[in-house]
This record gives structure tokens, C-alpha cells and sequence, in this order.
């Protein structure tokens, strides 16, 4: 029998209002097989229109509780149309400050790129430390955990102005502080890419007479070394942003002309400076992205 002739049209009505009558027909039968599908479980829908409440609740809380003024929310909207005005059309003005602009974004590529790589490296030992399945000690383990945790908590920014008083002004501080941040970021994603590596190939070297050390680089860090490139490539597109918003408060790069530009109302070249900002974190996440999926493979289908 042909598929066509199997899917006759006796079988399968192909009009809508027929289907829609043979389904109806069929639905005493249906609820009396599958009775627990058309059961409307009360407590069930109570918990979900009680949580949507509480969120309404604490919405409604939070806007009463800080004092938000809609009248100044929509005249800011409306000021903010103003200044969309006055950013037209972008302009960087003179070819000196076309030169300090370029510096400047070349500055902030340079402390992204630069913190995201001493990050990565000075996180790498810590990951195989607060990983299970290759420190066995739970001392240890735990005060890995703690220090990846600790660092994690202090946002970059706060990173940015601790730098600036310790060693000054500068890209310096700017790469110190995007190192501190990802520092715990990348030691708690790497120790969770160990755990989920497969133990055979570690067992398979020791077997044959390797350490437990050799294990480790010869059975796991080739499997977990696709997945470190690939967070690294994204650590290094978002910090290109954190980037600009630390040179604002002193971390050089292009955050400084930014604000600079900002202080004094040339919106013109504020929206230049931004579109310069958008196009090359446009470019980054293009060619990570390119990276990424040739580094780790795309799925197959």
C-alpha cells in the first residue's frame, strides 16, 4: 500500500470544519481514556495566579517603596527625545580628535584583551583546584570555591576604582580591574567544565602506567581546552564594553573621551563615539562567534 493511498482522505479529512467535527466527536472517548488531561487541577492554577500576584505585588511595592514619579519618568522620555535631536547627525569634528578617538578605542581593545587573557591564565590553576574530580581534598576544594566566589562578588567597576588608587590612572588600572573581575568568573565556569568531563580517558592513561598528573593533561585538559577558548572569546566580547564603561571613571580607553565629551554637551561626538563603540563590539562578537563555532564545532543536525 503507497503512502498516498494509506493516508486516504476518509481517514485524514482534509477540510478544516471536518476535522474539527471528527476531533469533537471523538472527545468523550479521549476524556474517558485520559481522564487526567482534561482534569483542571485547582491548586495548580492557585499557585501560579498567586505567584504572578506576589510579582505584581512586589512590582507595585518597589515603584511606592523608591518613590518613582511617573510624571518624571515621561518628561525624561521626552528629554530624552531632545537629546536623540541634538546627536544628529554624528560627527567626530576635527582629524585630531578622529585620532584621539581611535587611540582611545584601541586602548580599550587593548585593556579587554589584555585582562580577559591574565584572567584566564591566572584562573586556569584555580579551576583544576576547585574542581571534584581532580582534588580530592575538601579543604582545598572549598577554599577554591571561596576565593572564585569572593573575587566574583566585586563588580568590575568597583574593581576599576580600587586600581585607580592603588597604581593611578590609566589602561593599568583598567586591565587589573577586568583581571580581578573574571578572575572568579572564570575559575568557577572552568572547575564546572572539569566536573563534566568523562573520567574514561583519565583512567585510560593511569592504566597504562601515567601519574594521576599526567592523567589530567594528557586524559582531561584535552577535552576541557575547546570549552576555555570558547568562554575566553566571550569574556573578551562583554569586557570590551566593561572596557568603556571603566575608562569613564579614570581606566583609560575611549570611555574617558566619552565622558569628556559628555561633560561639556557635544552630543555629536558623543554619538559618534558611541556608534564607533557599537560597530566594534559588532565586529567582535562577528568574528568570536566565527571562532567559537570553529573551535567547538557546530551541532549535528
Amino acid at each position: 500500500m503507497t503512502a498516498r493511498s494509506a493516508a486516504s482522505p476518509a481517514a485524514f479529512p482534509v477540510s478544516g470544519p471536518s476535522l474539527r467535527d471528527a476531533a469533537l466527536s471523538q472527545r468523550d472517548g479521549i476524556k474517558a481514556r485520559h481522564p487526567e488531561i482534561f482534569h483542571s487541577d485547582i491548586k495548580a492554577r492557585a499557585k501560579v495566579f498567586g505567584c504572578a500576584a506576589a510579582v505584581i505585588g512586589l512590582l507595585i511595592f518597589g515603584i511606592v517603596w523608591l518613590n518613582i514619579s511617573w510624571g518624571t519618568v515621561w518628561a525624561g522620555i521626552g528629554r530624552l527625545g531632545d537629546f536623540a535631536v541634538l546627536m544628529f547627525p554624528p560627527s567626530f569634528g576635527t582629524t585630531a580628535k578622529l585620532w584621539q578617538y581611535l587611540s582611545g578605542l584601541a586602548a580599550t581593545l587593548a585593556i579587554a584583551f589584555l585582562g580577559t587573557l591574565l584572567a584566564a591564565v591566572l584562573a586556569l590553576p584555580t579551576g583544576f583546584l576547585a574542581a571534584r574530580n581532580v582534588v580530592a581534598n575538601k579543604f582545598v576544594h572549598f577554599a577554591a570555591r571561596r576565593v572564585n566566589d569572593t573575587i566574583r562578588a566585586v563588580d568590575t567597576l568597583i574593581w576599576a576604582l580600587i586600581w585607580i588608587n592603588v597604581v593611578g590612572l590609566g589602561p593599568f588600572a583598567g586591565i587589573l580591574a577586568i583581571m580581578s573581575a573574571d578572575f572568579g568568573a572564570f575559575g568557577k565556569l572552568f572547575s564546572e567544565a572539569i566536573e563534566a568531563t568523562d573520567s574514561k580517558p583519565v583512567e585510560g592513561v593511569i592504566s597504562t602506567g601515567g601519574s594521576h598528573l599526567q592523567g589530567v593533561r594528557f586524559g582531561l585538559f584535552p577535552q576541557v581546552l575547546p570549552v576555555f577558548l570558547s568562554q575566553v572569546l566571550y569574556f573578551f566580547e562583554s569586557n570590551t564594553r566593561s572596557a568603556t564603561i571603566i575608562g569613564i571613571v579614570g581606566a583609560g580607553g575611549i570611555g574617558a573621551s566619552l565622558y569628556e565629551e559628555i561633560q561639556i554637551n557635544e552630543w555629536q561626538r558623543v554619538a559618534f563615539l558611541i556608534l564607533m563603540i557599537l560597530v566594534t563590539v559588532a565586529v567582535i562578537d562577528f568574528v568570536s562567534s566565527r571562532l567559537r563555532t570553529s573551535i567547538i564545532g557546530t551541532p549535528s543536525t
